[in-house]
């Protein structure tokens, strides 16, 4: 049964969660770890991950086919509603497709739950942009990828935006923060081979191979290392892997946003299945 709460006033306290609270108070807010998911299709996808809501909030009297499947599916969770012109004052509300909603968080699995049974994985470093976060997330479900790992110092990929991003394949896709000890890069890229992997730094070198190159779609166990938008990766890191690989380019381009590398470098690797 809906339990609607009819909200009239952008400052009633109901509305914080969604309109005053940082994603860092969120994370921390009195005993629970919560996100916000945006837009009927990605609370859905969260719902069928398992994600547990708190709360949900709708401009008053939608009825369109979406956003009614996902209302039958929150019997006694609190559904607040308002007008738009309440609303619209929540910013990028337009952008959420009219349906908010506040969902538990969930203990992180390990590293080696992650990868069990991984044959292809992304290795996130220092990558902080919530939108290139959400937008790699999206391009490793669709392009054959098995698991997302992330450093330490990289965005959080239940930010608000970074989810909106991806469309909600967040919560397709297996993913873990890789713990601050074993430090990253000496211990973790050791982890990684300990677990069976081999290294791909995505960078500029000498040594360089191309994505392409034989050698990689013939490695069972894969993990594709990215770093952050402007300095990319680390010295440290480029020399632990076992290849460096690049994306050829013309034009006398060097390099490719983050996000749009990952999708080049994921389809090509990830072409390992349908071989």
């Amino acid at each position: 049964m809906l339990n609607e709460i009819k909200i009239t006033d952008f400052a009633a306290p109901e509305l914080d969660i969604y309109a005053r609270l940082s994603e860092r108070q969120l994370l921390n807010l009195e005993g629970e770890s919560l996100f916000i998911a945006e837009s009927p299709r990605v609370i859905g996808r969260a719902l069928d991950a398992g994600y547990i809501p708190i709360s949900a909030l709708m401009e008053e009297n939608a009825s369109d086919p979406q956003t009614m499947g996902i209302l039958s599916r929150l019997d006694k969770v609190p559904v607040y509603t308002a007008p738009f012109e309440v609303l619209k004052q929540l910013t990028g509300f337009p952008l959420t497709r009219g349906m908010l909603c506040a969902m538990r968080r969930r203990s992180l699995p390990s590293v080696e739950d992650v990868c069990k049974n991984a044959g292809r994985i992304a290795v996130l470093e220092h990558v902080m942009n919530p939108t290139n976060v959400g937008a790699i997330f999206r391009s490793a479900a669709a392009l054959h990828m098995d698991a997302v790992l992330l450093t330490p110092d990289s965005s959080d990929p239940l930010y608000r935006r970074a989810v909106r991003v991806s469309m909600g394949t967040v919560f397709q896709i297996p993913w873990t923060f890789l713990d601050r000890s074993p430090a990253w890069p000496e211990k973790g890229i050791h982890l990684l081979k300990d677990l069976g992997f081999r290294t791909a730094a995505m960078a500029l070198r000498s040594e360089t191979i191309r994505i392409d190159d034989p050698r990689l779609m013939k490695e069972e166990k894969l993990a594709v290392i990215l770093g952050t938008e402007g300095d990319g990766l680390k010295n440290a890191t480029i020399e632990g892997c076992d290849y460096t690989i690049c994306i050829p380019m013309a034009h006398g381009v060097d390099s490719l946003n983050v996000a749009a590398a990952s999708a080049v470098a994921f389809w090509q690797l990830g072409r390992k299945y349908d071989i």
